[in-house]
């Protein structure tokens, strides 16, 4: 996945280096994380690196896109953005996350809106998708701005919290012009 330049921000990939091991060991022990994505264990710096590595890292090799890293201009990193492949999911996936002290300022809206502009235009995709906890009202608003819509509920194999699904399709997009 290549870096992504937008007015006020950059995506970029993740790497196993110490800064975006320490970024990532802070978004995702953020309490609001834990709750509406789920605790990944990861408390330590080496636990950090080992996710960056088993998950974003491998995604880039293995699909050639994953959650990227969000940075402002002067390289102060804010969240996480991207589009990923999930073996229970049928198409890719749009998602992201920040530290609390970012939200609500518009950063999500524009870093998940290029990222699905790179996956329209570069890889030709035709559907996206995104899931989200029901109760996480601001992401489900900002997934619906994105041109997603509620399509159905959604459950992980190993789970039984019903996740709301959501999805943009190129069809739907041109029959409502």
């Amino acid at each position: 996945m290549p870096t992504i330049t937008t007015e006020r921000l950059r995506l970029r990939q993740l790497t196993d280096s110490d800064a975006d091991a320490q970024f990532t060991l802070e978004l995702l022990n953020d309490p609001d994380f834990h709750r509406y994505i789920g605790d990944r264990g990861v408390r330590t710096l080496e636990d950090a690196r080992q996710y960056l590595l088993r998950g974003p890292i491998a995604m880039y090799a293995s699909h050639g896109l994953g959650m990227c890293c969000v940075e402002l201009k002067d390289g102060t990193p804010i969240g996480q953005s991207g589009l990923m492949r999930r073996a229970e999911l049928d198409n890719v996936e749009v998602g992201f996350a920040y530290l609390p002290q970012y939200r609500g300022q518009g950063y999500a809206l524009e870093a998940a809106s290029a990222a699905m502009q790179w996956g329209k235009k570069s890889l030709g995709l035709t559907r996206i998708l995104a899931i989200a906890a029901p109760d996480n009202h601001a992401s489900i608003q900002l997934l619906e701005k994105l041109g997603l819509g509620k399509e159905d509920v959604f459950t992980f194999p190993d789970s039984n919290e019903e996740l709301a699904l959501l999805a943009w399709n190129r069809e739907s997009q041109s029959s409502k012009q």
